[in-house]
């Protein structure tokens, strides 16, 4: 089975963030001009957690708060599991699928963040990986 790390090879291991400081709203700017549905979170360059589209809506618009006014460190997700890049991608899916979540960060052996996966990395990989398994059958029974 593949492993978070071939998701991080071909996604690469670029993560967006901003400062616990940031409001919801600058946060909600920048997810839509780089078009993903999370954000990293950091103070002083350190993981503190991960913003979602799923947090604005539960924390923000459905407590009639303040996108302008509300900072992202006051909604964040945190607490979310840990993997590796060592991790397979089998481990992930059962992950999210067990906690209900769309995102996992992913930290590496010196407990540094180095990515971020989506329930559409894992589902690419495995739609990828099934493709390769068929082609390899296809290409047997044809030889033989």
């Amino acid at each position: 089975m593949k492993k978070v790390a071939h998701i991080l090879l071909r996604k690469g291991s670029n993560v967006i963030s901003v400062d616990t400081s940031t409001t919801v709203l600058d946060a909600l700017h920048l997810m839509a001009d780089k078009n993903i549905g999370s954000v990293v979170v950091k103070e002083s360059n350190h993981y503190m957690g991960l913003l979602t589209e799923r947090d604005y809506a539960r924390k923000v618009i459905l407590m009639g708060k303040s996108s302008q006014e509300t900072k992202v460190v006051e909604i964040m997700s945190t607490g979310l599991p840990r993997i590796t890049p060592e991790s397979s991608i089998e481990t992930c899916m059962h992950i999210m699928s067990d906690n209900n979540i769309r995102y996992l960060p992913v930290f590496d052996q010196h407990d540094e963040l180095c990515g971020i996966i989506s329930i559409n990395d894992v589902i690419y990989e495995t739609i990828h990986s099934q493709k390769e398994t068929i082609e390899q059958l296809q290409s047997y029974i044809h030889s033989s």
